[in-house]
């Protein structure tokens, strides 16, 4: 027999298998846990912000999400900020208009994503001047007159509709503004209008009808002039306190 296979050592190089076999299967093993998904709020602010307004919801959509949570109580409250370039060049053409088009498209796919995924969150439309614009083109039924159907997202499925809440605009863009630049007049979708309320301070020459307007104090004021708690009034009495 050979010296380095003698019974004992066999038997004590199987008992050590044995023994670290079972340490192995007393011991837990760790499985992997897919990550769940974050619980759906119970409100969702989804906010488009102004012209030239860095990354996010902007300084008046800030402060409508404070002053909304709170009048909700204990309702939870996330925010959304419309993906867009908030561009500055009014007089940018096509490639300016292509921004807007990107924020109305980024903006409607997140109201059709949050209802189809979160179907009891009651979703609040927002926006504040060029945002205002992009949130209510995104309402929209249909698209503007002269606007080719082609050039920009299919309108909203309707019951969508019904998981909005409220919507809430700042300093929209008049028509005669928007006209001076050439583009078409906002039209509220049906289903959006009769919930929306819209703020207009006086003396801002962007959403008060005063043609080839430039923008004057009273268009920054929203957060300090009792607009925007007004609209979150409106908004929570629509969500329900």
């Amino acid at each position: 027999m050979n010296a380095r296979f003698t019974p004992a050592r066999v038997a004590r190089h199987l008992g050590l298998v044995l023994a670290a076999a079972t340490t192995l299967l007393a011991s837990p093993i760790a499985v992997p846990v897919a990550s769940a998904a974050p619980p759906c709020p119970d409100v969702e602010v989804i906010f488009a912000r102004g012209t030239g307004e860095p990354p996010g919801v902007g300084g008046v959509g800030q402060a409508f999400v404070d002053a909304l949570r709170a009048r909700v109580g204990t309702k939870t409250v996330d925010v959304y900020p419309v993906d867009y370039a908030a561009s500055s060049d009014f007089s940018g053409g096509i490639a300016f208009a292509e921004t807007v088009v990107a924020g109305i498209r980024d903006e409607g796919d997140h109201i059709q994503a949050t209802a189809a995924n979160c179907p009891a969150t009651k979703m609040v439309l927002g926006g504040y001047s060029q945002g205002a614009a992009v949130t209510g083109f995104t309402t929209a039924d249909a698209p503007p007159p002269g606007v080719p159907a082609i050039a920009l997202p299919a309108p909203l499925p309707p019951a969508d509709a019904d998981h909005v809440a409220a919507v809430a605009l700042f300093g929209t863009p008049s028509p005669q503004f928007l006209e001076s630049y050439g583009a078409p007049a906002i039209t509220l979708g049906a289903r959006y209008a009769p919930k929306t309320t819209e703020q207009c301070a006086p003396g801002d020459t962007i959403c008060d009808g005063t043609p080839n307007a430039t923008p004057t104090v009273a268009h920054t004021l929203y957060p300090v002039n009792g607009m925007v708690a007004a609209a979150a009034d409106y908004a929570a009495d629509r969500i329900g306190r």
